[in-house]
């Protein structure tokens, strides 16, 4: 997939709600960019646009915060940034049929602990704005971008 250009924060928030409608009924995402690349900004921007309402945390100290949807499964939006190794990820609680989302921010932390991405997400600092590009690691994935007209 080519690059996107996001100027602006309301053009991150756009995509982002763009992911979200088009979703699959489970879906990964593997959500790549340096620090205060907009990985937090995509995630919450999906999760708004899929209904979420009140506060929507960082997980940066928590590792992951829950989100409940209205099919009564959940969305996992995680920051493994300060996990130390994956084994940490078990003591999370995490029920995989539970979840209907995961949006994973530094997800190369949780190796194997981890599902398989349908998705990995790359953001990065472009001048005033961000760059996104998307690819599809399922076939879940493909269908998604497809949908969306963004397929390679």
């Amino acid at each position: 997939m080519k690059s996107i250009f996001l100027p602006d924060a309301e053009a991150t928030d756009a995509l982002a709600a763009r992911f979200a409608q088009s979703r699959p009924d489970t879906a990964v995402l593997h959500l790549h960019g340096d620090l205060g690349a907009g990985k937090s900004s995509f995630a919450r921007a999906f999760l708004r646009a899929l209904g979420v309402t009140g506060a929507i945390r960082s997980p940066t100290y928590t590792l992951v915060e829950r989100y409940p949807l209205a099919d009564g499964r959940e969305a996992l939006h995680m920051d493994l940034y300060r996990i130390g190794d994956p084994g940490e990820l078990e003591f999370l609680g995490i029920e995989p049929d539970s979840v209907a989302l995961w949006l994973v921010e530094w997800p190369e932390r949780g190796g194997t602990a981890l599902p398989p991405a349908d998705l990995e997400i790359h953001l990065a600092i472009d001048g005033l704005g961000r760059s996104f590009t998307a690819e599809a690691s399922s076939e879940t994935g493909k269908n998604w971008l497809a949908r969306l007209n963004l397929a390679a």
